[in-house]
């Protein structure tokens, strides 16, 4: 096995161990966080009917800054969208990914915005 094939298998391992006790519901959806390289996206999920409930991407955004500045704007933008669909408080999955930086920045701005997680 190649390194990026162990790499790719560990992040999945992390993922799926973090996802395990997650699960969202109609009162209480699970908030999806995801980081690449160049991009931050955050989707609010009801798993019990497997729908997005709102959803908010840096891809197409003509933002400026840094990474977490980006990964805070898209903060705020979730938890505007949830208050429009009545969403209050979420479940907060950070797939692979430590809570830290951008993962932390976006957390921080959806809480700050009034998101309860």
């Amino acid at each position: 096995m190649s390194d990026r094939q162990k790499k790719i298998v560990k992040q999945s391992s992390r993922q799926t161990r973090t996802r395990a006790g997650l699960h969202g519901t109609e009162t209480r959806p699970r908030l999806c966080v995801t980081v690449s390289n160049q991009h931050v996206s955050a989707q609010i999920i009801n798993d019990d009917t497997h729908t997005t409930i709102a959803a908010a991407t840096s891809v197409g955004s003509k933002t400026k800054g840094t990474m977490s500045e980006r990964a805070a704007l898209i903060g705020t933008e979730i938890a505007k969208a949830a208050s429009k669909a009545k969403v209050k408080t979420v479940v907060f999955d950070r797939g692979a990914k430590k809570y830290h930086g951008r993962i932390k920045a976006l957390a921080d701005a959806a809480r700050k915005e009034g998101l309860e997680f």
